[in-house]
């Protein structure tokens, strides 16, 4: 039952990471420039890394249900 868990946590642990890095991808091709005050650099880095975190593990964590649903799907038969 350890092994199960441990299992689960990695997986879950490189989804989130896997679907982060995506997401700073995508959103790293977007133009933000106008969304932003001049001489705000820090605060718009720290903003979209915020911004990319959110996504990133939303996205991971719908990929991670689905994963579970679909294996639950044995009880239904």
């Amino acid at each position: 039952m350890d092994q199960y868990f441990a299992e689960e946590a990695i997986l879950s642990m490189t989804s989130h990471l896997i679907f982060i890095v995506i997401t700073w991808r995508v959103l790293l091709a977007v133009n933000f420039d106008a969304f932003f005050r001049k001489n705000k650099v820090f605060e718009a880095r720290v903003l979209l890394i915020f911004i990319t975190i959110a996504l990133g593990t939303t996205v991971s964590n719908f990929f991670l249900d689905f994963i579970r649903w679909s294996n639950s799907l044995v009880y239904l038969f």
